[in-house]
């Protein structure tokens, strides 16, 4: 569909990640989905493209500039891999970037942004619980000032990037209950007090690595508060935002990829004496499909123009979200069902994205979170 944002720059930088994805990345992924793990030098690879660098200095090995288009360009690519476990694990830097180049002081992130931006070491954000996710007010890891220290206590859960990572962007309560009263850490991997252990067995996302964190009396200097003292939730929330266009990017390009998948299979599969595609039933999932992407693929172009102009977008975002989640949901349900057996079998992305749907629809704020926060957004 015409994209009246896209500029020769922007489609040359999608082109570039797309062929990156299509030689160093898909012929590998049902290798690296069954082996639970990919080649540690992927995350130098992905990050040489610069895809991680929106919005931050040239100096820490950042782009030096922002462009909510280009961005949409490297979630679409990513989801058209189906590599959905892979880029987690490589993109799980992304959503601690943020807090880290904002608040962060200036010794922290000489040290860390460039390690990061480069692919050399991982990093991670802790904000899910064992008890809750969606609820961020709600977190019960707590730090406590000792002298010059702040001492952590908790668990964090489902860390996507947990294991790889050496630093951490860390949520915990300072202050009084509810949303006043969380901090943000910047913790190192060897931190005394910390720990970590492996989250197996996932229905998607098997390439990722997945933990859960540990902290026991976990001492880290009074110079890894980041930002003000009980005000990490209002950056957690801003960093929610860019996460969850990302997010809506990558279910766009994950549709993007079931679709192609097939008409490919439509043309190729005969069923009573014609091909797949020549029945009605058929064409008319085909051309649901391609609407639903449609609408997806407008909707982030309208609202990354929208937010390229200084403009927040906080409701639109959130049903951005669960729009992109729910029409993803459909699409691969369609997907499967073109298929049929073909489909169900492991070694193809239609399967695979078909796993995958759940975690995206949870991921980043739950589909029932979003719709209940665009609502209060909208002052409803």
């Amino acid at each position: 569909m015409l994209n009246p944002f896209e500029t020769e720059e922007r489609r040359a930088f999608q082109d570039n990640v797309r062929k990156f994805m299509e030689t160093e990345i898909n012929p590998h992924v049902d290798e690296w989905d069954e082996a639970g793990a990919y080649p540690h030098e992927i995350n130098e690879k992905v990050c040489a493209l610069g895809v991680f660098g929106f919005d931050i200095p040239e100096e820490y090995g950042g782009l030096g500039f922002d462009d909510m288009h280009m961005r949409k360009a490297v979630g679409i690519e990513m989801g058209r891999s189906s590599a959905g476990g892979v880029m987690a694990s490589v993109g799980a830097r992304s959503i601690m970037l943020k807090p880290l180049s904002e608040l962060a002081n200036d010794d922290i992130k000489a040290r860390a942004l460039p390690d990061l931006l480069s692919g050399k070491k991982g990093g991670a954000l802790g904000i899910t619980e064992p008890g809750g996710g969606s609820d961020v007010a709600n977190i019960k890891t707590v730090a406590h000032k000792d002298g010059d220290e702040w001492v952590l206590n908790g668990q964090k859960m489902f860390i996507t990037g947990g294991m790889q990572a050496s630093y951490f962007v860390i949520a915990a309560r300072t202050g009084k209950s509810g949303m006043g009263g969380i901090s943000l850490f910047f913790v190192d991997a060897d931190t005394p007090g910390f720990s970590r252990t492996p989250i197996d067995r996932k229905m998607g996302w098997w390439a990722s690595d997945t933990a859960t964190l540990y902290f026991d009396d976990c001492r880290v200097p009074d110079a890894h508060l980041m930002g003000a003292e009980n005000k990490g939730f209002y950056a957690i929330m801003n960093n929610f935002n860019f996460e969850r266009f990302l997010m809506a990017a990558q279910m766009t390009g994950m549709s993007m990829r079931l679709f192609d998948d097939c008409v490919a299979y439509a043309q190729e599969r005969e069923t009573f004496g014609d091909k797949l595609i020549a029945h009605q039933v058929i064409r008319h999932k085909l051309a649901d499909m391609s609407a639903r992407i449609d609408a997806m693929d407008a909707y982030l172009n309208q609202l990354g123009e929208i937010i390229n102009r200084g403009e927040k977008a906080l409701a639109e975002i959130s049903k951005l979200k669960f729009f992109c989640s729910t029409n993803l949901e459909k699409n691969a349900s369609d997907a499967m069902q073109i298929m049929g057996g073909a489909g169900y079998l492991r070694g193809n992305a239609v399967e695979r994205i078909y796993r995958e749907v759940k975690v995206q629809a949870i991921g980043g704020g739950s589909e029932e979170i979003m719709r209940d926060l665009s609502v209060r957004l909208m002052g409803l």
